[in-house]
């Protein structure tokens, strides 16, 4: 399962992901000091599009075998990703004076990346496969 590199980017697009249920989103300062964080789970369309991704990342990872699926399931968890962070972004945007934001913030960029270029990769690999297929199949009817 690990032997192409598209599944391995696949792999770590899914741990970004899933280790953004674990950390801060946000930090709100009061004017008294105090300190509040924000979690990622703790907002229903972080969560909800968390938990989309993963699954989408899951799906991809575990159809290494069909080539084709791969490719299409990564681009459909890739253009998930950068939803989310459009929908992060906005946030960011409209609450920057009040908070401060966690890197984090861009793991579902990171993830949108490497969705793409394993997306490309397994195409690749596939066109790959049919030329060596078709190549056979005329050398065949040669002899």
């Amino acid at each position: 399962m690990w032997q192409r590199i598209q599944t391995l980017y696949f792999g770590i697009a899914t741990a970004l992901i899933f280790s953004m249920f674990f950390y801060i989103f946000a930090t709100i300062i009061g004017p008294d000091g105090a300190e509040v964080t924000i979690r990622y789970s703790e907002k229903m369309p972080y969560l909800v599009l968390m938990i989309m991704l993963i699954t989408a990342h899951i799906a991809a990872t575990a159809s290494f075998k069909a080539f084709f699926l791969q490719a299409r399931v990564g681009v459909i968890a890739g253009l998930l990703a950068i939803g989310f962070q459009i929908w992060l972004g906005i946030d960011i945007l409209l609450n920057r004076h009040e908070m401060s934001f966690s890197i984090t913030a861009l793991f579902p960029l990171a993830a949108a990346f490497l969705d793409f270029i394993a997306a490309r990769k397994s195409l690749v690999d596939e066109m790959t496969v049919q030329a060596v297929k078709s190549t056979r199949k005329a050398n065949r009817k040669r002899k």
